[in-house]
This record gives C-alpha cells, structure tokens and sequence, in this order.
C-alpha cells in the first residue's frame, strides 16, 4: 500500500511539472513572463498601516449657571449654550472641560459670600445633561469651586456625571481612562490648595505621574493654577499668589510633569486665555480661560475669550498639530463663535512673545505646529488692555 501511494505521488509530480513547463514556454514567448521577472520600473505604491495618533478638544472653565444665592440660570435649560461649539466637541476622540463648580442640590455651601470677593457656584442638575449632549467625555473637578457645597455636593455631582457616562477627575485622584484605536489614554486634575494633589506639591504629583505614565500609551494632565485677570495673562516661570493665596509655578509645574511622562498639559485658572509652548515635544497650553459661565463671571475683554483647543497627538504623546478654534462670551455668557479670531490671535501672540522658541508656530489657517515646523511664524501683537478692566474676575 505504501509503494503504490508512493507511485502515484511520483506520476502526479510528473504530471504537473510538464505542464508549469509547457505554460512557461508561452508565457515567455508573449513577454508575460519577462514582465512578472522584470517589473516594470514605475513606482510601485506600497502600503503602510497608518499611525496611530488621537485628537483631543480642552476648553477651560464651565459653570453653566447657578441657582445660589439667587438663580442666575439660562433660558431652555441651557440647551442652546454649546450650539456653536457642539460640532467640533462631538468631532473628536476626547473632549475635557473644567467644571467649575458642583451640579448639586446641596444647602450647605462651604463659603463665605458675605466678602465680596468671594463668591459660590450651585449648578441645577437639569442643565447637567447639555455637558453629554455637547459631546464632553471628561470634567476636571480638581479647582476651587468644585467644592463650594461641601462632601454632599461633590458627591451628587460625581454621581449626575457617572449617570451622563461622563468620566472625571478631582482631587480625589481619580483617573479618566479611554481607550481609542487601541491606545489607553489616561487624564488626571491637579489643583492649588492643601488637598494632597496640590499643584503646590511638585514631587508628590510627579510620583503620581510617574506611576500612571507606566500605566498608560497617552497620559493628559489637567491643573488649575496660576494669579487671575487681564493682569495675569503673562506666564511667568515664577510663583504666582491671588489675594496671598498661592497659586504655583505654573511653568515649572507643568515642565516636571512632562519629565515624570505627561503627554499634554492643559491649564485653567486664571479666566483669561494663556499662551502655549511644546517642551519635549509635548505640549503645553498655561490657561483656556472661560468657556460657558453664564452670569458666573466677569466678560469684559479677555475674560470674554474662548478658545475651544484641538491637539493630535501621535501613539507616543509626542505633539503633532493643533488648530484654535476662537469663541467669545458676551453677557450673560454662553460661547458664540468669533469670526474675528481674537482668542487664536491672543493665544498666538502670548506665545511668541513669552516663550520665544519653544513657543508652537502658527499659520494663517488657526493652526499651529512643532516648533520648526514648516508653518509660517506670524509677527506677534502685544495684547493691548488699555481701558479694560485689570481687575481679577472674583472667583474664590
């Protein structure tokens, strides 16, 4: 049996090498064979998987109005609030924004609103529902508001914001975690004060980043910081103080951070939009100033301004292009897009002019790339307050 199925597998061999042989023979005769040999010298496409690479949306801060002490609230329920906004939220793969306050039912507010310049935000929880339609995936609640209703308002507003499917991060130290095109992306919120993630306490924070750069493809960073105003719209690599209270070193926060391995840093704080400046590749935007406060905050000049940050960052971190997408407050509030750019124009200027050559270059088209990127450098404006209102927006 062995001999005979050994016969066979011979004779079929046979069989088939005669005839790849007679169809050698004519292929060559018709050229084909020389063309499959020799290929033809045009350039053949070949194909590379593409990069992975992300896209996130930062806006700053968010109080879509207060019921305390006496209602400051937005007509509809605030449904036509994010309606300029909206498309560009919902177009990418993370959207942040800065809650700055709780979305709460709370009584007990943990203020002093007798001195005028403190003040206390209670968000009703029937306008949390325009953040999900808006297309936000993430709040930092990691600032000075998110607890001016004490342990049981920044519990409901945890509690409203899981109902919603949207994620958060507080002083508490939770951690946003997504997932997108197979990458894990982390995002975390530092702020100022004596909670132990204090932008104030450089190396405890660096620890924690660490630790989740280990953890994570793409880790964000989120801080509240910084002095307050059309005064502070400089970033100083120094320390800054508002009314005595400290408020870090927003540079040197947010340096040590991408040495721990944060990928982007995203601030907020000081109202009033900062510039930005990529440090190890990475980039850095200081402040976002005011998004959505409605009869919440000072509107006048700056304090107006409101950026709505786009960044693509590759499957690394490394910093790949940006746009600024240029929205405005006027009162009572709520962003309005700006076809006069001012908030990119801001952005822009404040960037050359304070960090000169790690500042990002930017091109007629609101976009903005790496340092030494082919994109035109445009000549800086200094922002010009004359005749506007210097004094800080009362925010504590």
């Amino acid at each position: 049996m062995k001999t005979s199925k050994r016969l066979w597998s011979i004779l079929v061999a046979v069989v088939v090498a005669a005839v790849l042989g007679i169809a050698g023979i004519v292929l060559a005769s018709t050229g084909v064979m020389e063309r499959i040999i020799r290929p033809s010298q045009e350039k053949v496409a070949t194909y590379f998987p593409p990069a992975r690479k992300i896209t996130i949306a930062a806006v700053g801060d968010i109080m879509m109005g207060t019921d305390y002490p006496s209602p400051k609230l937005p007509p509809q329920d605030g449904t036509l609030l994010f309606a300029d906004a909206a498309p560009i939220l919902r177009a990418v793969d993370i959207t942040f924004g800065n809650l700055e306050g709780p979305i709460t039912t709370a009584r007990a507010c943990t203020k002093n609103t007798s001195n005028p310049r403190t003040f206390a935000f209670r968000c009703p929880p029937k306008l949390a529902k325009n953040l999900a339609t808006a297309g936000f995936d993430v709040m930092g609640l990691a600032n000075n508001h998110a607890r001016d209703f004490g342990y049981a308002g920044i519990v409901e507003t945890k509690r409203i914001l899981d109902s919603l499917g949207i994620q958060y991060s507080s002083k508490n130290g939770e951690v946003a975690e997504f997932v997108i095109d197979s990458l894990k992306v982390g995002l975390i919120a530092f702020s100022t004060g004596s909670a132990p993630r204090s932008i104030l306490n450089i190396e405890m924070c660096r620890r924690e980043v660490a630790e989740l750069a280990q953890k994570f493809d793409i880790l964000i960073v989120s801080f509240h910081g910084g002095s307050e105003g059309t005064k502070a719209l400089h970033t100083r690599d120094a320390f800054e103080n508002l009314y005595g209270e400290p408020r870090g070193n927003v540079i040197r926060f947010a340096h040590e951070m991408i040495d721990a391995g944060a990928d982007l840093v995203i601030g907020h704080g000081p109202h009033v939009p900062r510039g930005m400046e990529v440090y190890n590749d990475r980039l850095i935007a200081y402040s976002l100033g005011n998004f959505c406060t409605y009869r919440c905050m000072q509107l006048v000049a700056e304090l107006g301004y409101a950026p709505l940050l786009v960044v693509e960052v590759d499957s690394v971190g490394n910093f790949l292009r940006g746009k600024i997408h240029s929205f405005r407050q006027f009162s009572p509030g709520g962003p309005s897009a700006d076809t006069s750019d001012a908030a990119f124009r801001l952005m822009r200027d404040l960037s050359i002019v304070d960090f000169s050559e790690s500042a990002p270059r930017f091109s007629e088209s609101l976009s903005f790339y790496p340092p030494g990127d082919s994109a035109s450098t445009l000549v800086p404006e200094e922002p010009n307050t004359n005749g506007k209102s210097d004094s800080p927006p009362s925010s504590h």
